[in-house]
């Protein structure tokens, strides 16, 4: 179904990996520290971005004096205490299987690089990907295209010969973004 296309681009979260009830478990988890909670809608919005970014946006929200930075840092520390027990692959896993061996592929993630590489090993599938880039390989996140950019860099694919596979609005504008043909997971 994808053979047209030279390289194969996916988003992590959401996309071939079931983390996202387990993203905000551990949200609930460090906020409700703070008196805090985040909202569901506006959380959604988010899909993509890395957790500061979602941390800045929940103190702007509840006007609070912490360092988003830190914030995220300590909602990390929550997820990697649980993610590698509940993470699970989704069916879109089936495509990256398809394709292994047969068209360079990528991950590009909102996640940290070394978490996504240990979630992907975790499930056996670190193997079937070239390349990973994560929020801490690019200086500028989703919506901005430079994550899907530098994978199709890595796999060695001109960006208009790619496809990305996103689950989330800002994904979807940085594959636009970077000239690439893009598959919304949502409406498989």
């Amino acid at each position: 179904m994808y053979d047209r296309y030279q390289g194969l681009i996916f988003d992590m979260d959401g996309t071939i990996l079931d983390t996202e009830p387990t993203h905000r478990k551990a949200w609930h988890q460090v906020l409700g520290r703070y008196g805090m909670a985040f909202d569901e809608a506006a959380m959604v919005a988010l899909n993509g971005s890395p957790s500061w970014r979602i941390a800045e946006a929940i103190i702007t929200a509840h006007q609070a004096d912490l360092d988003p930075h830190h914030l995220a840092a300590e909602k990390t520390r929550a997820v990697e205490a649980m993610l590698l027990d509940t993470v699970r692959p989704l069916p879109l896993i089936e495509v990256v299987k398809s394709y292994h061996g047969r068209r360079p592929m990528a991950v590009g993630t909102g996640s940290e690089h070394r978490m996504a590489e240990a979630l992907l090993r975790h499930l056996g599938l670190y193997q079937c990907f070239d390349a990973i880039v994560g929020a801490d390989d690019v200086q500028r996140h989703k919506p901005e295209p430079d994550t899907f950019l530098r994978c199709a860099e890595l796999i060695g694919v001109p960006p208009e010969h790619c496809v990305v596979f996103e689950d989330a609005d800002f994904g979807i504008q940085a594959a636009r973004s970077a000239n690439m043909a893009v598959v919304d997971v949502r409406t498989l």
